[in-house]
C-alpha cells in the first residue's frame, strides 16, 4: 500500500535559490513581466530593488531586455507564466536568445495546466513542443524542488540560453541524493525489465507511484526522470528500448512535439519497441480544475498504469 507523501512548492525552491545565487554573485539579476508575485520574485525585489527590472505586460520586450543585460555580462533570470514567455516572445527567444547564444535564463512560471480553470489560453502545454524545435536552446523540466534548485544553479553557470519550466503542483521529491543534473543525462528512480516510464516535471512522481504500484501486481517498471527535454539522454533511451519490452512518455504537454515526440524519434530510427506517448492529444482542454485536467487526459498514476498494462497484452 502506498502511503501519502508530503509535497514541496518548487516556486519557493526557485525563489529561494535564485536569492542565494544573487547574494554570492551581484551578475545575477530577475527580469519580469509585471510579474513581481506570479514570479515568485517579492522577496528577491526587497532584497535587490535595483536588481529587478520589470518590463510591464510587454513579453517580447522582456525577452530582448534580458537579451540585452546577457550581452552586458549580466546572469537574467527572465520568468513570467509558461504561456505568456513562450506563446507571445518566441521570435525573441529564437532570435535574440537562441541564435545569438546569449546566457539567458527563461523562466516559465506554472507550466502545462497548472492555471486549470482559467482555460487553454492560460494553459502552457505548447511551449516544450515549441522550445524544442529551437536551436541550441536547452530545454528544462525540473521535478521536484530539489532539481530546481538543481536547476536555477546550473542554468547560471551554462553560459548559454536555457528555457526551464518552474512547476506550480506542489509534487514530492524524489531526486535521489546522487542524482547529477546535466544536460542529457535522465536521473533512473527504478529499476525493471517489463516497461520503461520515461516522464519530465510534474508526472515524474505519478510515474513512480505508477511502478509501485504495478510492481505489487508483478510487473516491473523503469521510470527514467527524462530532466531534459533538449538535449535528451539518448542512450538512455535506447538502452530502455533495448532491455524493456516497451517504452511510456508522460508529461504535461501536447504529445505532438514535446517529450513524446523526442523519445520516438530516437526509439523508430533506432531500436523500434512499442510506446505509448501520454500528454494532451492535440486538442484545447475543457474547464475544469488542474486536478480534474489531469484526470481527463489519464495523466495520473493509474492512467500510467493502464499505459503500462497495454503495452503488456499479447
Amino acid at each position: 500500500m502506498i502511503t501519502a507523501r508530503e509535497t514541496f512548492d518548487c516556486r519557493q525552491a526557485f525563489a529561494e535559490e535564485l536569492i542565494a545565487l544573487a547574494k554570492e554573485d551581484e551578475r545575477v539579476v530577475a527580469v519580469c513581466n509585471d510579474s513581481v508575485g506570479s514570479s515568485n520574485l517579492v522577496k528577491f525585489k526587497e532584497l535587490f530593488p535595483e536588481r529587478l527590472v520589470n518590463v510591464g505586460i510587454a513579453e517580447q520586450d522582456l525577452v530582448g531586455v534580458g537579451a540585452g543585460l546577457a550581452n552586458g555580462g549580466f546572469i537574467p533570470f527572465v520568468s513570467a507564466a509558461g504561456p505568456f514567455l513562450t506563446g507571445r516572445a518566441t521570435e525573441q527567444i529564437k532570435a535574440d536568445a537562441a541564435y545569438s547564444g546569449v546566457p539567458i535564463v527563461l523562466c516559465g512560471q506554472s507550466p502545462g495546466m497548472a492555471y486549470g480553470e482559467l482555460g487553454p489560453t492560460h494553459h502552457s502545454i505548447e511551449d516544450l513542443s515549441w522550445m524544442r524545435a529551437i536551436a541550441d536552446l536547452a530545454v528544462a523540466v525540473p521535478a521536484d524542488p530539489v532539481q530546481t534548485r538543481q536547476a536555477v544553479r546550473w542554468a547560471a553557470s551554462y553560459r548559454k540560453p536555457v528555457y526551464m519550466r518552474i512547476p506550480r503542483f506542489k509534487v514530492p521529491e524524489v531526486t535521489p541524493d546522487d542524482a547529477v543534473f546535466e544536460p542529457g543525462r535522465a536521473v533512473q528512480l527504478t529499476e525493471g525489465d517489463d516497461i520503461t516510464v520515461a516522464a519530465v516535471g510534474t508526472l515524474v512522481s505519478r510515474a513512480v507511484e505508477a511502478a509501485e504500484t504495478l510492481r505489487g501486481e508483478g510487473i516491473g517498471v523503469r521510470v527514467l526522470n527524462m530532466t531534459f527535454v533538449e538535449p535528451m539522454d539518448v542512450e538512455s533511451v535506447l538502452r530502455a528500448a533495448r532491455e524493456t519490452k516497451g517504452i511510456v512518455t508522460a508529461e504535461e504537454a501536447t504529445t505532438t512535439g514535446g517529450l513524446g515526440a523526442a523519445v520516438a524519434n530516437v526509439v523508430v530510427q533506432n531500436e523500434p519497441v512499442p510506446m505509448r506517448i501520454l500528454g494532451v492529444n492535440r486538442e484545447f482542454a475543457p474547464t475544469g480544475s488542474a486536478s480534474f485536467l489531469l484526470e481527463h487526459f489519464g495523466l495520473t498514476a493509474d492512467g500510467i498504469g493502464h499505459a503500462v498494462r497495454e503495452l503488456l497484452q499479447p
